[in-house]
């Protein structure tokens, strides 16, 4: 399996790395994505506090302390959980960031995380703060780098011009192109996109528009009508899917950008992981297939920078 530098850290991480959220809460069929993935070649796992309470970090944490030293473990902070009765609250203060920090190494029983990430967050928040608590917690020992998780325009350009963050997590896939905005400015400041959501909740996988909701059915997805959509999809499958599979298609296409780390589609089955690791593992897309696929999709920006 190709590995990429992340940003300008020293950590190598495979080009596709698992996101872990869709592994449940069923410990041995979680267990089981999770050793396929290592078996494939995989050696980024992507978790965060949040999911399941806790529960993922520990299932992750067990199944991967015996390769520790071989993997590259990411986690996330900023949702708390543990001082309220039901849900959640967002929390990027210095002084939680450096007390959540310990629960998760807990959890994950490891004595180090290789990439902390700020679950989320506003221009709003204290982020000299945050960016304290991080780099106070990188000087500990406690992570090896950190990033953040984010879609909002002004947070991530803070963050880039205030911080040594190595990785922006951001939603991006041919449906959803936005990021293409900032690629520039994010490797620029030597920092990695982290792609999660490229098969766009399945729009772009092999089931296609029968992942579609009935409300993305009336409202459609993003920039894109239903009707759009339809077309979108079927125009893609039609000039390339003789070829490529879909899935092969979404994910060449996102590590095409240059400022690309690893994409992170979640799988909730072994197959499913499997599909996506034969989909990475085939030839890149080649700029004719590039271009054509920028022309078959919208070129989306934000619609505010906020």
């Amino acid at each position: 399996m190709e590995k990429r530098r992340l940003g300008q850290s020293d950590l190598l991480i495979s080009k596709i790395g698992l996101g872990c959220m869709s592994l449940g809460t069923e410990k041995y069929h979680a267990q089981k994505i999770i050793e396929t993935a290592l078996e494939e070649g995989i050696n980024y796992f992507d978790t965060a506090d949040l999911y399941d309470f806790g529960v993922n970090e520990s299932i992750v944490g067990e199944t991967l302390k015996s390769v520790r030293e071989d993997v590259v473990i990411a986690t996330k902070v900023g949702n708390r959980f543990n001082d309220v009765s039901d849900g959640w609250r967002w929390d990027p203060s210095k002084a939680y960031i450096k007390e959540a920090v310990k629960d998760s190494l807990k959890r994950l029983q490891t004595d180090y995380i290789d990439l902390y990430q700020l679950h989320g967050g506003t221009i709003d928040d204290p982020i000299d703060e945050t960016i304290a608590a991080f780099q106070e917690l990188k000087k500990e020992g406690y992570i090896k780098e950190y990033g953040i998780s984010s879609i909002r325009p002004n947070v991530i350009k803070r963050f880039l011009e205030s911080s040594t963050i190595v990785s922006i997590m951001m939603q991006y896939s041919l449906l959803d192109r936005r990021p293409e905005e900032f690629s520039g400015l994010i490797k620029d400041h030597d920092a990695s996109i982290v792609t999660r959501g490229p098969l766009a909740k399945g729009l772009l996988s092999e089931k296609m528009l029968q992942k579609a909701s009935d409300k993305m059915k009336i409202d459609g997805y993003l920039d894109y009508s239903f009707n759009e959509l339809e077309e979108a999809i079927f125009e893609i499958h039609a000039k390339l899917g003789d070829k490529r599979s879909m899935n092969e298609i979404s994910l060449q296409f996102c590590l095409m950008n240059e400022a690309v780390g690893a994409v992170i589609p979640g799988a909730s089955s072994v197959e499913q992981l499997r599909e996506n690791v034969r989909a990475i593992n085939e030839p890149s897309l080649s700029q004719e297939e590039y271009a054509l696929l920028k022309e078959l999709t919208k070129a989306s920006k934000y619609e505010q920078h906020r």
